[in-house]
């Protein structure tokens, strides 16, 4: 895929949104919009997803989605859904006339990762996260990562609820684990609030995770850990501690490329 943009001029780690002209040759944005997508809708961008000049140079990651008020205001009562991209490099103003885009190839290359740890005390700053960062280590050491991004949220069934459902469905994540709350304490949401949200449920993935935890303690027992799809992403319950993300994750990264592949529509035959 191809996309043409007029591009502003932004350092490095910049994350800006990239909204759709409005009015082709009018400067109507906010100050912070970075490119003006010609022509218009704006094609919906993967997480993940690169942007590459002519040379070959990365100058933009898909890193979200964010909705966004209509910078013509009355005249367009609407809000945009538009992609947040990341600049990789300084991008200094770039000579072309004005009514002239620079052509931008686009690839996703790996596959997007979400993590969300649930911790009331680490919400509040109480606690360090420790466990969430092993995902990703894990991950990207069986998975090539295109972009990964960690959450951190209280024990709240709306608010887990409302992620998920956002990283999933509009997002676009391939893979979102989350950590803790699959236990029997009265604020361990993280299995209910999961299981209602699937379309269909990974009963294997469950099984594998209490196989290789019960081999370590029988207190895995109480664990009701589930795992599933949602959209085109794969979720996965994760125990609290460090310790349990490391065996219940290895239990099933054997698994994840195989199972990815085929839910975003691999046709090759699942022979061994």
């Amino acid at each position: 895929m191809h996309l043409c943009l007029r591009l502003r001029p932004c350092r490095a780690g910049d994350c800006l949104p990239l909204l759709p002209a409005e009015l082709p040759g009018v400067d109507v944005w906010p100050a912070h919009c970075l490119a003006e997508p010609i022509p218009r809708p704006l094609p919906r961008l993967p997480v993940g997803s690169r942007l590459y000049d002519a040379d070959g140079t990365e100058l933009l990651k898909v890193t979200g989605r964010i909705w966004l008020p209509s910078p013509s205001g009355l005249n367009n009562p609407h809000a945009h859904d538009c992609p947040l991209v990341t600049a990789l490099t300084d991008i200094a103003p770039i000579p072309i006339p004005d009514n002239d885009a620079l052509c931008l190839e686009v690839r996703k290359e790996g596959r997007s990762l979400a993590w969300i740890t649930l911790s009331d005390k680490g919400s509040q700053g109480l606690r360090e996260d420790l466990s969430g960062p092993v995902i990703k280590d894990m991950a990207a050491a069986r998975l090539p990562l295109c972009h990964s991004q960690g959450f951190l949220l209280p024990d709240e069934p709306a608010l887990l609820r409302a992620l998920l459902t956002d990283l999933a469905l509009n997002q676009g994540y391939d893979l979102i684990c989350t950590t803790g709350g699959t236990g029997l304490s009265p604020r361990d949401i993280a299995p209910q609030v999961t299981a209602t949200l699937l379309d269909m449920s990974l009963p294997g993935f469950s099984q594998a995770m209490m196989a290789a935890s019960l081999a370590k303690t029988p207190h895995a027992a109480i664990s009701r850990a589930v795992a599933g799809v949602l959209g085109r992403s794969i979720v996965i319950n994760l125990p609290g501690s460090r310790k349990g993300v490391l065996e219940n994750l290895a239990a099933v990264l054997p698994a994840l490329p195989h199972a990815l592949d085929k839910l975003h529509g691999d046709p090759a035959d699942c022979g061994g």
